[in-house]
């Protein structure tokens, strides 16, 4: 009678951590498997005034293959516009920061700075905008990045160059 306790434990508890596993690769493999539609999003009247930088998106790890990004951005004088060629891994909770630091490379780079946060990032491809707040001095902002904010993980940084 203690051994078919015993087994049924050993099939409950197995039963348990399986499902538990077969969610969490769920969560991971969803958005490679259903991604969605890229976004196109074009600049409103109101945002097209000169352009104060330009960059390029890079693979800030590129051991890691499923934290990626590519693509241009431009700065505008109250907007950031990834361009229809951006492009980044899929993954949860990203957002769009301006960084005060230039050579994002890490984690740290992030952390440790003051960052304006732009707002979740709407698509994992294509042309989006993000308005900039009032009162934001460009120059003091020579980076955008990428930020997994669920894990703190630096997805992909844009060097930005004044024009």
């Amino acid at each position: 009678m203690r051994g078919i306790w015993k087994t049924i434990a050993v099939f409950l508890l197995g039963g348990i951590l399986g499902t538990g596993f077969g969610v969490a690769l769920g969560f991971f493999f969803f958005p490679f498997v259903f991604p969605p539609p890229p976004a196109v999003e074009q600049l409103l009247e109101a945002d097209r005034s000169p352009v104060v930088a330009t960059g390029t998106f890079i693979h800030a790890n590129p051991s890691d293959p499923v934290h990626y990004g590519k693509g241009k951005v431009s700065v505008y004088e109250k907007t950031v516009f990834l361009e229809s060629d951006f492009e980044v891994g899929p993954g949860p909770a990203y957002h769009v920061y301006l960084v005060p630091k230039a050579s994002v490379r890490g984690k740290a780079d992030v952390t440790n700075a003051k960052y304006i946060d732009l707002g979740g990032l709407r698509a994992f491809k294509g042309s989006q905008r993000y308005p900039i707040p009032a009162g934001v001095n460009l120059k003091d902002y020579p980076s955008v990045v990428i930020w997994c904010e669920a894990f703190g993980v630096l997805i992909s940084p844009a060097d930005l160059a004044a024009r």
